[in-house]
């Protein structure tokens, strides 16, 4: 008895040093020979990190998605939330019309317990006078920070506004991300975000701006079309999103509606990306549905 207290103690001490088989584990568990469990390699590198993306909320937007979008992401508990842009249904010069379909916008993101980036969209930046109020409000249309050695790159694509269906790339924002890009090498993996999926129509201004990261493992994310694909474009993956609270493509019963969120795990082999719906994010007071009873 004594002899088998012994051995199960040195492994416990060693499972408790060695961190249970993960790089960050301070777990305590007893191991012998034959263990209730697959393995102890807890996915808890403190490299990896999840963060979620929206889609597009414009377009003749339903209320009440987004805001549902919000309480759920608040559930989840990414470490920050991105976006695609199309806030607002925009559209107008008129300043009073804009400052309340922003302040509406923005009293949702508010309620969200972490950070949220935003990322101009043709509904949120379609003539100067919606130019004026983005800056006024949220400043640089296009920026980029850095976080756990991920380059994070915010486009513009409608840099300048000329109307909803005209895409633009200005000379000065190219030399604002080639510079970024210049400042910042050795990065572990890249992630582009820009509303319209430019490469779409092979835009002077984007393929431009392909050359400029192509050494590098990026992924790219957008919106505009309100449909979800993944296309494979020179070895990486673009991701163009579908909606969260945007106009429905077409008709659909509400239980098969496909408003989502796309939630992004960065590990050192790149991102993994999982498509989640809204309605299928139950909060701890209400039960799945019951389809059966048991048998």
């Amino acid at each position: 008895m004594k002899q088998s207290f012994l051995r199960c103690f040195k492994l416990l001490l060693v499972m408790v040093l060695g961190g249970c088989g993960g790089p960050q584990s301070n777990c305590t568990i007893e191991v012998q020979d034959v263990n209730p469990w697959t393995h102890l390699a807890f996915k808890n590198d403190p490299g990896n990190f999840q963060f979620a993306i929206i889609g597009d909320h414009a377009g003749g937007h339903r209320p009440g998605v987004f805001s549902d979008a919000v309480a759920k992401l608040n559930l989840l508990q990414p470490e920050f939330v991105l976006s695609v842009g199309d806030f607002i249904e925009g559209y107008t010069e008129d300043e009073v019309a804009l400052d309340r379909m922003w302040n509406e916008f923005e009293g949702m993101t508010d309620q969200l317990q972490m950070p949220f980036f935003y990322l101009p969209g043709n509904h949120d930046d379609t003539n100067e006078t919606m130019l004026r109020k983005w800056r006024q409000r949220f400043g640089r249309p296009y920026y980029h920070f850095v976080y756990q050695d991920v380059l994070f790159l915010v486009l513009d694509s409608e840099d300048p506004p000329r109307g909803h269906e005209s895409s633009n790339f200005s000379p000065e924002q190219l030399d604002y991300f080639r510079a970024v890009l210049k400042k910042n090498t050795g990065n572990r993996w890249t992630m582009i975000f820009v509303h319209k999926p430019m490469w779409e129509t092979e835009h002077p201004g984007w393929l431009e701006f392909e050359k400029m990261v192509a050494d590098r493992d990026y992924t790219v994310f957008a919106g505009h079309a309100h449909a979800y694909t993944l296309t494979h474009r020179l070895d990486k993956k673009y991701v163009r999103l579908g909606i969260t609270g945007g106009v429905l493509p077409a008709p659909v019963p509400e239980t098969e509606l496909p408003d989502a969120i796309t939630w992004v795990t960065m590990t050192d082999q790149g991102p993994v990306l999982a498509n989640i719906l809204l309605r299928g994010i139950l909060d701890e007071k209400t039960p799945p549905p019951v389809t059966a009873g048991p048998k």
